[in-house]
Parts: C-alpha cells; sequence; structure tokens
C-alpha cells in the first residue's frame, strides 16, 4: 500500500519537514505507519520548541493547537543539540513517555537532522550527532498460556453478530501472529490455498503459511462476510467494520479488548501485541519451531529481536534441569 503523498503534503507542517516525509516515502520506501509515526513525533518537537524558546504568547492555546508551519530554515539552524535534550526531557517528564517510546523520538530526530545535513544541505553540522537513546532494557514478552487462549476463543457469543468476523480475527491473531497493521490490510484476494501475502513492517512483502483452524476461519467467516455495501476501494478487505469499510487498528483492539474481557482475563495486559507474543510463544514452545524460522513468521528483521522467545519457557528449564542424572543423587 502507497502511501498518499498529497497527505504528506501538509501546509500545517514546516516545509523542510513535508520534504523529509517524502524523502522517506520515496526514496526509502517507508511505510506508512513509520511516516506516520515521524510525522507526530516532529509535529510535538517543533510544538515543544515554541513553548521552550518562549515564542507563543497565547497562554491559553492547547498544546495540539499550536502552529508550526511558520518555522523556516533560519529557525531550523539555531536549534542545538541542548534543545534536544530538553524536548526529550519534556516528553518524559510531562508526556509520560517510557523509555521505548522515548527512544523513538530520539530515532527520529537523528534521522530528520541527518537528512537536513547530508541531503537537504540545509544545516551545516548535525545537532542530533551526539544525541544519545534511552537505555531500553530487554523485556520478556507478555503472553496468553495455551489454556488462557483456550478459554479466549471459547468465551465468545456464537449469537453475536459479528462472532465469524471476530473468531477469525482472534484465529490469525493466535495461529500466525500477525502485527495489527498486517492483519487490517490482508486482502482476500492475496490468499490462495494455505498461503497468505501480506505487506509487513517496513513495507516488505512475506508470505504467511496458514493452518486449518485459519483456513476453516477463513471460509466460515467469507461465507456471512456481507460485501454489498462496500464501495470499491474496501472490496478486497478481508476484515471488514460495522461501517462496511477496511477494518482499522482502532477498531481490531476494541474487539481484543472485548474479548479478553469476556474471558475473565485483564484488559489492560493483554492487547493484540499480546496476542502476537502469544503465537510466537506457543509455536516455540510446542511446535518444535527453530528460531530462524520463527523469525521468518514473524517478519523479524533481525533474529536478535525473536531470541525474546527463548527464554520464557520456564517449565521446559525446570523439567530439563529435574532430567539431569543426578538431579537424585544427593536425597540418599
Amino acid at each position: 500500500m502507497k502511501y498518499n503523498i498529497n497527505s504528506i503534503n501538509n501546509n500545517t507542517l514546516p516545509e523542510c519537514v513535508n520534504e523529509f516525509l517524502n524523502y522517506l516515502e520515496i526514496i526509502k520506501g517507508k511505510s506508512p505507519n513509520t511516516i506516520e509515526a515521524y510525522k507526530v513525533d516532529l509535529t510535538m518537537f517543533f510544538r515543544f520548541l515554541k513553548i521552550y524558546k518562549g515564542l507563543i504568547r497565547n497562554n491559553n492555546i492547547e498544546f495540539e493547537e499550536i502552529p508550526i508551519d511558520d518555522i523556516d530554515e533560519n529557525f531550523i539552524k539555531k536549534i542545538k543539540l541542548s534543545d534536544l535534550y530538553a524536548f526529550i526531557s519534556f516528553t518524559e517528564k510531562y508526556r509520560h513517555n517510557g523509555n521505548y517510546a522515548r527512544a523513538r523520538k530520539v530515532a527520529s530526530l537523528k534521522s530528520f537532522f541527518k537528512y537536513l545535513h547530508g541531503k537537504a544541505k540545509i544545516i551545516d553540522e548535525n545537532p542530533a550527532l551526539e544525541l544519545e537513546s534511552p537505555k531500553i532494557n530487554k523485556r520478556n514478552p507478555i503472553y496468553l498460556t495455551l489454556n488462557e487462549s483456550k478459554a479466549l476463543i471459547n468465551s465468545m457469543d456464537k449469537d453475536y453478530k459479528y462472532y465469524e468476523r471476530d473468531y477469525c480475527i482472534l484465529t490469525i491473531f493466535l495461529n500466525c501472529g500477525l502485527r495489527v497493521s498486517e492483519l487490517c490490510s490482508i486482502d482476500i484476494s492475496k490468499i490462495k490455498g494455505d498461503t497468505l501475502t501480506i505487506i509487513g513492517k517496513g513495507n516488505k512483502e512475506r508470505t504467511v503459511y496458514l493452518n486449518n483452524a485459519c483456513i476453516n476461519a477463513i471460509n466460515n467467516y467469507l461465507r456471512v462476510r456481507d460485501a454489498s455495501k462496500l464501495t470499491p476501494e474496501h472490496e478486497d478487505a478481508l476484515f471488514i467494520s460495522s461501517k462496511n469499510q477496511r477494518i482499522n487498528k482502532r477498531s481490531v483492539e476494541r474487539i481484543v479488548k472485548r474479548y479478553i474481557s469476556s474471558a475473565g482475563l485483564d484488559v489492560d495486559k493483554y492487547t493484540p501485541h499480546k496476542l502476537r507474543h502469544t503465537a510466537a510463544t506457543l509455536l516455540y514452545k510446542y511446535g518444535n519451531v527453530d528460531i530462524r524460522s520463527l523469525q521468518e513468521i514473524l517478519g523479524h528483521e533481525s533474529v536478535s529481536t525473536t531470541q525474546i522467545y527463548t527464554h520464557v519457557d520456564d517449565e521446559t528449564l525446570r523439567e530439563a534441569v529435574k532430567s539431569n542424572p543426578l538431579s537424585d543423587e544427593f536425597d540418599k
């Protein structure tokens, strides 16, 4: 799916930001989600700078309403490393951003100023060159156990109007480990037998293999899927919303939250992304899937990202230690 250039060229943004977003889409081939993330981060950054540098005269204006379209090259050239650290501090203290969110903003700033220095030639020195990212502590993934996964599926009301659609969504999440954006982007025309072609992170195409549970869930859903009110742009979308258009991420999040709650599970703990973690964990724990295969299934660019799933199977480790032939020797 290509990003609409007209939606990138926004007259509410500084000209250099528009040019940077165009560069990301056309030259770097970044995905729409990635471009939107850069846009959000840079918009927040420049709004902060206008406050930080005392350029806002109206004290009653909301942060989200601060205009930044007047920011020009002279303003850009005066930005220093200390301004960047002040912004990162602001995101922590006032926006309550954790390490992951702040690290993403650091990455956005470094990429933007690298472009301004190396490509656009707007600045002579790159103030973000020495900008350090917050340390990210590796965390074990949060996931549903096998029994919890079954309870989630079994708690669904079969008389509910959208049961077949929602059952199909949960089944694909739990069996294939898709990202939310990948699930929303599924096209019917990309399903061929037991294979599904999707556009993953970084706008990269990959093949997902469907097991019997997924195939049956898709077929059952397609039998009741009402396409009579769909406009041409949404006709190929597998999952459609009550508004007769391709389902979006927010709707999927609400759907998952509904069933997490009905299953008696913690709605604040388990999100659609946690269902992706669940699929990966179950594949690794019960499917005898090696780490490289799991990397391909999940669409991870680096195997180091996939390795978090090698640390979650405590029961296997416990049994391995018990199997040591010396385990009973010291009781005698």
